[in-house]
This record gives structure tokens, sequence and C-alpha cells, in this order.
């Protein structure tokens, strides 16, 4: 069920308790200002989620609260997963999800990396 991405952090959301080490995940990246892992249920070949250590529900909030240090960091480790993960050639995709219209599943945000094959458009032609 899509979220309000204008809602407080939810400390209780998948991604945190990951965070916490209460959910077991398959890292490929972390470091002081992100996590990266498989996702439990790939749409492509390659299918990571990154996510920001901090307690950010969107891409809205955490460009509006996150220190600089913070998004450089965050924002550096997504392309550090796609070279380690050979996907700058032939290229992948970036796929954020914000609120509502945007069917956002989890108030934690997070990007994800989509590569391993062509990916087609971007959106369907309705």
């Amino acid at each position: 069920m899509p979220i309000d991405a204008t809602l407080p952090y939810d400390d209780g959301n998948i991604f945190a308790k990951i965070l916490r080490g209460e959910i077991p995940n398959k890292t490929v990246y972390e470091d002081e200002f992100a996590l990266a892992f498989h996702d439990i249920n790939p749409q492509a070949p390659v299918h990571i989620l990154v996510i920001p250590k901090g307690r950010y529900v969107s891409w809205d909030d955490f460009s509006a609260h996150a220190p600089d240090a913070e998004i450089a960091g965050f924002v550096r480790a997504i392309g550090k997963v796609a070279r380690d993960n050979d996907l700058v050639e032939p290229g992948y995709r970036l796929l954020a999800n914000i609120g509502g219209h945007g069917h956002q599943e989890v108030p934690h945000l997070h990007v994800h990396l989509f590569g391993g094959r062509p990916l087609g458009p971007m959106l369907s032609r309705d």
C-alpha cells in the first residue's frame, strides 16, 4: 500500500529494522552513510536497494534535512554499487518511488538499482 511521504519517520519500517540488524539481508556494500543489499523480490537480474543510514522518509525529506556530507556519501554509494556490479556499461536504471502517486511502499528513502538486461521503456504508455 503506498504511503504518504510527508508523514514522520516510522522506526518500525522494514529498512529501519534491517539497519538495526533485526532482519537479515544480503549486503553488497556498506559505509557510514549507506547500506546496499539485494532485493528479496528481484525485478531484474541485478536488483539492489540502496538506503541511507539516516532516518529519512523520502528524497524531499533527505534533500531538505540531511547534511551535505550525508547527501554526497549516499549518492557516491549508489555510484560505487553500480560500478562494483559492472553496470555502468551497458547501463542500468535507478528508481526511487516517492509518496502515493509514486507508489512508495516503505517509509524510508531507498533507491532501486536495476540492471543485467535491457529494461524497456521507463513508464508504460497507457
